[in-house]
């Protein structure tokens, strides 16, 4: 059932200022040490872990073109888009995992840092512009794929997903000032 309560734009607004602040002063204060030094409970570096924090708001996109998209069909196209998803969990998390190893190659702390600036000015238009009742259109989700999913999800729960993904993995990061 949707949530009929207006969504706390503000709130999402200002989490993603937090999270934009905090991953600025993770990477403006990491060493070179500390950025290739292994994180606490995953198999990737900090730079690795920092990258897939980034990639958590990047991914914001799809999953609200996905919401749309099925939010519109029947519960029942979505539920078993979801349990497709589930049943490919294993490729997922491969893929899951090399992304980041392949992309801090290619993206270094400062691109990153750009990165996370344009795709937080973007969800903050894309939020302003969103209706209620789009933010009430929702889908099923892979709860296989990543905690914070759950069965059932809102654009306004979506547009919440990114930092709750970020804080999880903050606390994962071993950089000597990143705490």
């Amino acid at each position: 059932m949707a949530n009929t309560h207006p969504m706390d734009r503000q709130a999402v607004y200002d989490d993603y200022e937090r999270a934009r602040q905090t991953f600025h002063r993770l990477l403006e204060t990491a060493s070179e040490a500390d950025l290739v030094r292994p994180t606490s409970g995953t198999r990737w570096t900090n730079e690795q872990l920092l990258w897939h924090m980034l990639f958590g708001y990047l991914l914001l996109r799809p999953l609200l073109v996905l919401g749309r998209v099925l939010g519109r069909l029947p519960r029942s196209v979505g539920r078993t888009f979801a349990r497709l998803l589930n049943a490919a969990t294993v490729p997922f998390d491969f893929v899951n995992y090399v992304g980041p190893v392949g992309a801090v190659k290619i993206f270094g702390p400062r691109r990153m840092a750009a990165t996370f600036d344009r795709v937080i000015a973007s969800l903050h238009r894309r939020l302003a512009a969103e209706s209620e009742a789009g933010l009430a259109r929702g889908m099923h989700y892979p709860v296989r794929w990543d905690p914070f999913f759950r069965d059932f999800m809102t654009l306004a729960d979506i547009y919440r997903y990114p930092t709750q993904h970020f804080d999880f993995h903050h606390r994962q990061l071993t950089l000597a000032n990143g705490r």
